[in-house]
């Protein structure tokens, strides 16, 4: 059961200054693929992650691939595959540094699995880094800054409420909007980065437990009941006008209307009001250590 410390509103404030330790997250980047390309901003190593042996060294900025070998894999170097006498790899950066994937730049490090003969990638990346690369993926970071915040703390929410979501395939999430869109370092800005660190490690609540604080960017005028489109009703949400003005629906329309977000912001309300409003009856908490 994931713990949590509730807070009430007026004590948000007053924690923003404390510490809070950054849970990791697996994003499957890749799944069931034939060859993939990787590499590091700086010098470091593939280790054996059912051994903790280093495979082979890697050069900063140079990229590798690696390919399926029977149960095993292969790597190319200078021109040659290497056999790699593991199914399950690691690429740690060292400190400061990022992996590469998909052409983009990740924090934390990459695992390289072989599942059936077939690649899985996976970002394991913190809890707090890995929203960095959620909210500029799924609102545009010229957004209202009230609105961003909203994103961060209802990403985060439907992250830590979805762990494990799809561990039959080795992760937590995938990167695209069957979950959340997530692209890495790569996708980061100052502006989005500033959202996610004003609302370090805050969560949506209910009955004392993280909800899924589903989301979509826009309902068409009126966001849904959980009954009117999957079927059964969830009790923290509720149909509401959408405000998302002329914007046609687009997602599933319940929860948080990210348009909808955007224009309430333009009017004046701050992150926690906009989701006390397409939220029912939430609270605001604080992950506390323990809480995943």
């Amino acid at each position: 059961m994931k713990r949590i410390l509730l807070l009430s509103t007026v004590l948000l404030l007053a924690i923003f200054s404390t510490s809070n330790p950054s849970y990791a997250i697996k994003i499957g980047l890749q799944t069931g693929v034939d060859r993939i390309g990787i590499g590091s901003s700086n010098n470091t190593s593939i280790i054996d992650a059912n051994t903790n042996r280093t495979v082979c060294k890697v050069d900063a900025m140079k990229g590798y691939e690696i390919i399926p070998y029977k149960n095993t894999m292969a790597i190319r170097l200078n021109g040659k595959f290497y056999q790699i006498y593991s199914d399950n790899i690691v690429l740690k950066p060292a400190e400061g540094g990022f992996v590469s994937a998909k052409r983009k730049w990740y924090r934390g490090f990459l695992m390289i699995q072989n599942r059936n003969q077939k690649l899985t990638v996976i970002n394991n990346v913190g809890l707090e880094d890995y929203i960095r690369g959620v909210v500029p993926s799924e609102m545009p970071s010229s957004w209202e800054l009230e609105a961003l915040k909203a994103q961060a703390i209802a990403a985060r929410s439907y992250a830590l409420a979805n762990l494990g979501k799809r561990a039959s395939l080795g992760y937590d999430l995938k990167d695209t909007p069957e979950d959340q869109a997530y692209g890495g370092a790569s996708s980061e800005t100052a502006r989005t980065n500033t959202a996610v660190q004003e609302t370090d490690g805050l969560v949506l609540t209910y009955n004392y437990k993280v909800v899924p604080a589903y989301y979509s960017a826009s309902a068409g005028g009126q966001t849904l009941n959980a009954k009117q489109a999957w079927g059964s009703d969830l009790p923290f949400i509720r149909s509401v006008p959408s405000y998302d003005g002329n914007v046609k629906k687009n997602g599933h329309g319940i929860g948080m209307s990210q348009h909808g977000a955007n224009n309430l912001a333009k009017e004046g309300y701050n992150a926690y009001q906009i989701l006390q409003y397409f939220y029912k009856n939430v609270r605001f908490a604080k992950a506390n250590e323990g809480s995943v």
